[in-house]
């Protein structure tokens, strides 16, 4: 049995979206979300890099350009690791809808092109639990690379892959695309390892999501039953809150 082949048992459902930065995926994730909870449904939200844990370890080593591709690998997949025990499955259990930006499949990618084993990274996710659907966002580079342009000032010396692959000769935006085109590679590596359905992220935005929220209906909510939110009205309870100093 391979890595995720086995159904989670939990009456809540997860879905996650992945594609590389700018891929419009949390675009697609968030509009989802205000539509599941505009039909009824009790959702909760979770992203990447998150946990009040390991944050601002992370916001440091990158800042400082501190982090090895395994130091960088292992803080994330504690981020992931108490997000899942404290964010995910709790609501699962209580048959919420589970909602996540990025899932174990963003280490798969990233954490290989930095030059980390893809099994040694399989196997420390190996605790994670299997999604109902995972969205994965097809977009040609240059697309990518316009949006992130076009949205905000300046491309991130991480998302450019400069802490592994020096700029030298090279421009940041050179450099962007070199490296997240390995993480598209990447990506395109796993869609039938791990089933993903695959969204067109050229096409509009509303017709995407159209589609994405067929596949939902028709798929992951299928036969669920509002009702199985037995705790919707008191999220709290199931999460902890980390306070650091």
């Amino acid at each position: 049995m391979g890595l995720f082949d086995k159904k989670h048992e939990y009456p809540g459902k997860l879905i996650i979206v992945e594609g590389v930065d700018g891929s419009g995926k949390s675009t697609q994730i968030s509009l989802l979300k205000k539509w599941l909870e505009s039909q009824g449904f009790s959702i909760f939200f979770t992203e990447w890099n998150s946990s009040e844990l390991v944050k601002e370890t992370t916001k440091e080593g990158k800042k400082k350009n501190l982090l090895t591709p395994t130091t960088f690998s292992l803080l994330h997949a504690t981020d992931f690791a108490d997000r899942l025990n404290y964010q995910i499955i709790p609501p699962l259990k209580a048959g919420m809808i589970v909602l996540a930006d990025r899932y174990a499949y963003t280490a798969f990618a990233r954490d290989v092109v930095r030059g980390v084993h893809p099994q040694w990274v399989r196997n420390l996710y190996s605790f994670s639990v299997k999604p109902d659907i995972s969205f994965y966002f097809r977009v040609p580079i240059q697309t990518a690379c316009d949006r992130i342009i076009s949205g905000r000032a300046e491309i991130k010396f991480h998302e450019a892959g400069l802490d592994v692959e020096p700029a030298k000769d090279k421009d940041i935006i050179t450099s962007f695309k070199n490296f997240q085109s390995k993480i598209i590679d990447q990506y395109e590596k796993m869609v039938e390892e791990f089933n993903f359905s695959q969204i067109d992220a050229e096409l509009d935005i509303h017709d995407q999501q159209e589609i994405v929220r067929e596949i939902v209906m028709k798929g992951a909510l299928k036969g669920y039953s509002k009702k199985r939110t037995i705790y919707a009205k008191r999220p709290k309870v199931f999460w902890r809150r980390f306070t650091v100093s």
